[in-house]
């Protein structure tokens, strides 16, 4: 079995403002170990944001194509902090990007990110797609197809998807199961148009746990109790 992970910028910085959290990438990369050490392949995409809208004062105004490429960079400066963690809590890792910069990792190639997972290393996939106009969530799906996953996991600051923000209602509930012409439909924000369009076409099974709760990913992969099932 084959999932790939996709970790927001907000569970990367923690409580901290901007930046990364070191503690808590060290907690992170020991529950993804848990994983690794069941023999299941594991791919990752992060996104840059914790690091980009840090600088988003120096992108204000800025040509768009500026900016994406930006938020590229801020994701590889992620991935190896992330590449960092897992080896050292013994995982053997790969970054591959999707733009060239061989000083810091290999040349994203589809064949040889499955040959490493078949390895039994992780591979962490940074700079998107490598092109402007393109988000990380679409990367994140192109991702899955390509290294042939069965399953996404978005591990984000909350429990799964709700029918409203928990954060501003007490009062949102939980979807447990959702198709994704109920996403689509309800207009759920789990991804953007693009990704969920790719993803529910290629029947692509994705979960949303909270990256926080001890465990969850692990969960979420070995049954359907876990956060919120879409698919």
């Amino acid at each position: 079995m084959k999932v790939l992970l996709k970790i927001s910028w907000e569970a990367l910085q923690w409580e901290k403002d901007h930046g990364i959290d070191p503690k808590f990438l060290k907690t992170l990369a020991g529950q993804i170990k848990q994983i690794h050490d069941l023999w299941i392949g594991i791919a990752i995409v992060l996104w840059g944001g914790n690091i980009f809208r840090w600088m988003a004062g120096a992108a204000n105004g800025m040509d768009r194509t500026a900016a994406d490429y930006m938020g590229m960079l801020a994701t590889v400066m992620n991935g190896v902090a992330m590449q960092d963690a897992l080896e050292t809590a013994g995982c053997q890792t790969r970054l591959m990007s999707a733009i060239d910069i061989p000083e810091v990792g290999e040349q994203y190639i589809n064949r040889r990110g499955i040959r490493h997972i078949e390895k039994g290393r992780i591979v962490i996939c940074v700079a998107g797609t490598g092109n402007p106009f393109f988000t990380t969530d679409t990367a994140w799906v192109l991702r899955a197809l390509e290294l042939e996953c069965d399953m996404m996991i978005k591990a984000t600051k909350v429990d799964g998807v709700f029918d409203k923000d928990p954060v501003k209602y007490s009062d949102a509930k939980l979807i447990q199961k959702a198709t994704y012409e109920e996403v689509i439909k309800n207009d759920i924000r789990v991804m953007d148009q693009t990704g969920i369009a790719l993803a529910r076409e290629w029947k692509l099974k994705l979960k949303v746990v909270n990256l926080y709760k001890d465990g969850a990913m692990l969960r979420a992969i070995q049954t359907d109790d876990e956060g919120t099932t879409i698919g």
